[in-house]
């Protein structure tokens, strides 16, 4: 991550909060102070607001919602996200690095300046800051997020990973039975859900990382073996980056093929929106395979934090430089999504692939 100065001045015309005093030593947390940075250097383009704030000992940190690009509620929109589970840095990164090259692509790209006239990028880089300066996967309160929506998988696989209620001390911990979703993860659902009351295409990335050899892009369901309900048009987004990036590194398949878990916000978010409308809702996540980086430098099994972020800088980097390709094809295939969603017997085709390419194992 480029190395930039903390702010001086916290408050903004862009709505950078005042720090409440502290009485403790406080975890630094360098991906906030770059975020604000990038708040600053973007304004008035790049617009935020502040979905929620979570308490860290006698400090409270924001939870931020940006915006770039048409304000319009019907443009189709590109949304965003990272830092779910506070150990994966590398995603929260990842967003605030192609945030900082938008906002310079933006002072001379025609082509970039007259696409976002037609779209709107939603990020929200930066889910949960309490754990992200903790190193902690859960939040402040010990909840994976990932595993806190009100829904149940069908026969979850393997126990723990799949998300529990036994206590915080273990990973995995959904939280207690009948309480309302954390304040992060509300928050963040009110905010897709906003944004997916009147765009006519919505399209979602998730940044994650995992312990794995490739790099891949899950989609719902987690919870059930069965296909998304928009199988058809996921297969056909698959198709088009294929033709155009025949030697992509990406493994495209249900999340379910690996594991099914409770309370997956994406699946959660998915069936709401799937039940109340008709637009098209594709939620993708991004889980970079942390074995890439891992594999090249067998010290980082030694350290949590390595085990889900690189830590020598020129493969940090690189990993950085590796998902451009993706978030610029993600872009611009939100911008054209009226060109290449199937309909009719294209439809039926794309369906028929999806189901021959993804049978359920």
């Amino acid at each position: 991550m480029t190395t930039r100065p903390p702010l001086d001045s916290p408050a903004s015309d862009n709505r950078v909060p005042s720090r409440r005093p502290g009485r403790h030593r406080h975890k630094p947390l360098p991906e906030l102070h770059l975020l604000e940075h990038l708040l600053q250097q973007g304004a008035p383009a790049l617009r935020s607001r502040i979905l929620t704030e979570v308490r860290d000992g006698d400090r409270y940190l924001p939870v931020y919602a940006l915006e770039l690009g048409s304000a319009s509620h019907t443009a189709p929109v590109l949304l965003l996200s990272g830092g779910v589970h506070g150990i994966e840095r590398i995603g929260t990164q990842l967003l605030l690095a192609q945030l900082d090259t938008l906002l310079q692509r933006l002072n001379w790209d025609r082509s970039l300046q007259q696409l976002l006239q037609r779209v709107r990028i939603v990020m929200c880089p930066l889910l949960n800051p309490v754990g992200m300066a903790h190193g902690w996967r859960s939040n402040g309160n010990g909840i994976d997020l990932m595993r806190n929506a009100p829904i149940d998988a069908e026969q979850p696989s393997p126990w723990l990973v799949s998300g529990h209620r036994l206590g915080r001390w273990l990973p995995w911990y959904r939280g207690k039975q009948d309480q309302p979703m954390q304040t992060e993860a509300q928050a963040f659902c009110n905010l897709v859900e906003e944004q997916l009351a009147a765009a006519p295409f919505t399209l979602a990335l998730d940044c994650h990382s995992g312990f794995g050899m490739r790099d891949r892009i899950w989609f719902p369901y987690s919870g059930q073996r069965q296909l998304l309900e928009h199988a058809a048009e996921l297969h056909a987004l698959l198709q088009l980056f294929e033709y155009s990036h025949p030697h992509h590194p990406y493994l495209f398949e249900p999340q379910h093929h690996h594991y099914r878990t409770h309370g997956d916000l994406w699946d959660y978010l998915y069936q709401r929106h799937y039940q109340r409308q008709q637009q098209v809702f594709l939620p993708l996540t991004l889980e970079m395979g942390s074995w890439l980086w891992v594999k090249k430098n067998l010290r980082q099994l030694t350290s949590y934090t390595g085990l889900f972020n690189p830590l020598v800088p020129h493969r940090h980097q690189r990993t950085l430089r590796r998902h451009q390709l993706l978030l610029d094809f993600l872009l611009r295939a939100v911008d054209a999504w009226q060109n290449w969603l199937p309909a009719d017997d294209k439809r039926r085709l794309h369906q028929r692939s999806a189901e021959r390419r993804w049978e359920i194992p």
